[in-house]
């Protein structure tokens, strides 16, 4: 019996240095949030699939500033749509700067985005969907 109990320990203690010892198996997520004028919806979310993102949803939206406040800000499009990407730590800061350099150079691409830190996610196989984090039958580590 005390074997046994070895044995478990051994792989308790194993199985961290095997996921996450690399250190970059396993990194926190963000929640995205992009808001953008809801004809470019579709474009920003194809857009965002570059940062490899795996869960992305879209709402719509409606501006709530009176009319003269949205000429006045070249907002006169109240109509939005809402994007809402799980993306990886280390994708967001790319992902945010690529969203400003469209929001700057995209005709009537005008938009806001923000994250949103994660702090769990319960269960493995979410977490590796969520990270585009995929292990192959094999046990070896596939990424896009």
């Amino acid at each position: 019996m005390g074997s046994i109990i070895k044995t478990r320990k051994t792989k308790k203690s194993a199985a961290p240095k095997k996921n996450g010892g690399a250190g970059s198996d396993f990194r926190k997520l963000k929640l995205l949030v992009t808001v953008v004028n809801r004809n470019k919806t579709e474009f920003y979310t194809d857009f965002l699939t570059n940062f490899e993102i795996n869960f992305q949803t879209t709402v719509l939206g409606q501006g709530t500033a009176k009319s003269d406040t949205l000429y006045m800000l070249g907002l006169e499009d109240s109509d939005k749509g809402v994007i809402f990407s799980i993306l990886r730590e280390d994708q967001a800061t790319l992902a945010m700067h690529g969203l400003e350099e469209k929001f700057h150079t995209i005709k009537n691409g005008k938009g806001i985005a923000f994250t949103i830190p994660l702090t769990s996610v319960i269960g493995v196989a979410i977490y590796r969907f969520l990270s585009n984090h995929r292990t192959g039958g094999s046990g070896n580590k596939e990424e896009k």
